[in-house]
């Protein structure tokens, strides 16, 4: 199916006033965001690290030459590409629907290719964790980044099936969760949460919406604007505490003493925005989106610290 960015018509709201604004389109993708801001007048600095956006980095070059520049590079690199001071910034969390159509990307278990996953097509890949991870190891990264509570059946699995030969391809790997932990009619396919997971470390993906958020705030002027749509809760979860970091800070004692201010580095924070009925009825992909937003502060921005961000560890025991 064609790509089609969810929320937009939020994103342009929690953004606004566009028309003359220069804004930063963190996670260019197929340019739904990009096109959308470019037509409501702003200027935008697209970034992507995903080889396979230049068709659609091409289209909006011609249709826009002045007021469209693309740069490849990762989002947590933001601040030191945009080439200049911005006037809001949009990140898109996630795995875009022309790379889950791709069989030979390796993103979906819904059609057979090559276990791959890798967003720039550099460095490890899915298959290289599958079949080299210890058992402990895999079932850790499992339950951390896809939440699979039963992670552990599905990783000893997985190490006796390798046993005999390495599994390569994507439907290799469905049948095998499949068959691990069953599936009950009506439910969502039982490799979501692991393929989820296996994405997600294989693209340091959790990393990268840290360091991300950070670059921000550090590019963004007081007033600017920031837009964050994430699409399950390790990540919406980050975004929250990033955003409004106290109502994620642990209740004290009064008998402590009296904890230090924190500065207030946003502020307008959005309470999470997701789509309506009508939205999910034309694009299902859109079911599990949640749009945050925040308008930046004066207060300096703070130094990189993913504590007290919910950031989980896929070393810890699952």
């Amino acid at each position: 199916m064609p790509h089609v960015p969810v929320l937009l018509d939020a994103v342009r709201e929690a953004l606004a006033p566009l028309k003359g604004a220069r804004i930063l389109d963190g996670t260019f993708g197929a340019g739904g965001y990009s096109r959308a801001l470019l037509e409501a007048g702003a200027s935008v600095v697209a970034l992507d690290r995903d080889p396979s956006v230049l068709p659609y980095v091409r289209q909006l070059s011609a249709a826009f030459p002045d007021r469209f520049r693309f740069v490849p590079g990762t989002f947590s690199q933001l601040d030191s590409l945009a080439g200049g001071p911005v006037d809001g910034v949009v990140l898109d969390i996630g795995v875009s629907s022309m790379q889950l159509d791709q069989p030979g990307r390796g993103f979906s278990f819904m059609q057979d290719g090559p276990l791959d996953m890798r967003m720039s097509s550099e460095g490890q890949s899915a298959a290289d964790l599958v079949n080299a991870l210890e058992e402990a190891a895999l079932a850790n990264l499992l339950f951390a980044y896809g939440e699979e509570r039963k992670s552990r059946r599905i990783a000893h699995s997985i190490v006796a099936a390798r046993a005999t030969q390495p599994i390569t391809t994507t439907a290799q790997l469905a049948r095998l969760i499949e068959k691990s932990i069953g599936r009950k009619p009506g439910d969502a396919h039982p490799a979501t949460r692991s393929f989820q997971a296996l994405r997600i470390a294989v693209n340091g993906e959790l990393e990268q919406l840290v360091e991300g958020l950070f670059a921000s705030e550090r590019l963004l002027a007081e007033g600017g604007r920031l837009a964050v749509v994430s699409f399950h809760s390790l990540e919406d979860r980050i975004v929250k505490r990033f955003l409004d970091p106290e109502k994620s800070a642990p209740t004290r004692s009064r008998h402590l003493p009296e904890a230090a201010v924190e500065l207030r580095r946003w502020v307008e924070v959005s309470k999470a925005i997701r789509p309506s009925p009508g939205e999910t009825a034309r694009n299902p992909r859109s079911r599990s989106s949640t749009l945050r937003s925040a308008v930046r502060s004066a207060s300096p921005a703070r130094p990189v610290s993913y504590a007290g961000l919910g950031v989980p560890n896929s070393r810890s025991a699952a």
